[in-house]
């Protein structure tokens, strides 16, 4: 479902801050594939979900989602195979809109909106049903505005509003990483039901070591913009973190993971 291929991106070439955050990066993830991706500061983990997303045009390599060549497409072109979740819970919902209406914009996204009738009663039964699975109450407020949710309902309303339409690839940039604990662990609960319910394939980048080895069928380790480490299935369940950090240390030659990895 998504194949990357030998990617290359540098920034500020040639100048006195040139870095080269993904050096010959080759990734494959078949479809239904749930990928945690970790790694400290500077490793290449967001560049690498923004090089699938089309934010960056990489240098060199290709990127394939189901078969489409999309390495020369541009961001917007792209959309229509990608969800996306950012860390930010602010970025995702239109604030002074009703949360049906957000729905509503993500359930005809990519269809020609004529004027016609807002909302009909078969889609409100139909976010009803879908909100139900966040267990946060959403179905019964659908008409509250967006701007009166905690942090935590936003990120969990857009991360439903990302995988309504059932995307090629599912993205998401540390999307609980700036909620606390209890709030975070609601939203990945949230985030499991969703992609196990439409079988997603799903890149989901983290700084929690327990987080990346509790969720998914797959971890990849990155550091200095390449994979160090792939691990799936079994071997995948029976990590722990101290398992990650000596694999870490091992991989770069003994150095240390940032702070913010260790102490989460």
């Amino acid at each position: 479902m998504l194949r990357i291929n030998n990617i290359f991106k540098t920034f500020n070439p040639g100048t006195i801050n040139e870095k080269t955050a993904l050096r010959g990066l080759s990734l494959e993830l078949a479809e239904g594939d749930f990928v945690t991706v970790i790694g400290g500061n500077g490793a290449g983990k967001s560049t690498l979900l923004n090089a699938v997303a089309g934010t960056w045009k990489v240098d060199e390599g290709s990127i394939f989602i189901d078969d489409a060549d999309v390495t020369r497409l541009l961001e917007h072109q792209r959309a229509k195979y990608l969800g996306r979740v950012f860390q930010d819970p602010m970025t995702g919902t239109a604030a002074n809109m009703q949360i049906q209406e957000n729905l509503a914009l993500a359930y005809r996204r990519g269809k020609f909106r004529g004027l016609r009738k807002g909302i009909s009663h078969k889609e409100q039964e139909q976010y009803r049903e879908q909100l139900k699975i966040l267990e946060l109450g959403l179905e019964d407020r659908m008409t509250a505005k967006v701007g009166l949710l905690s942090g935590g309902q936003r990120q969990a309303l857009t991360l439903l509003m990302a995988t309504l339409k059932k995307p090629k690839v599912l993205l998401l940039d540390e999307h609980t990483a700036a909620l606390d604990p209890k709030t975070a662990a609601k939203v990945l609960d949230a985030t499991d039901k969703i992609i196990g319910k439409n079988q997603l394939t799903t890149v989901m980048i983290t700084h929690n070591m327990k987080d990346a080895i509790a969720h998914g069928n797959r971890l990849v380790m990155m550091y200095e913009g390449g994979i160090i480490f792939d691990v799936s299935g079994e071997e995948k369940k029976k990590l722990k973190v101290a398992d990650l950090l000596l694999k870490f240390e091992q991989a770069s030659g003994g150095g240390m993971m940032n702070d913010r990895m260790i102490l989460s």
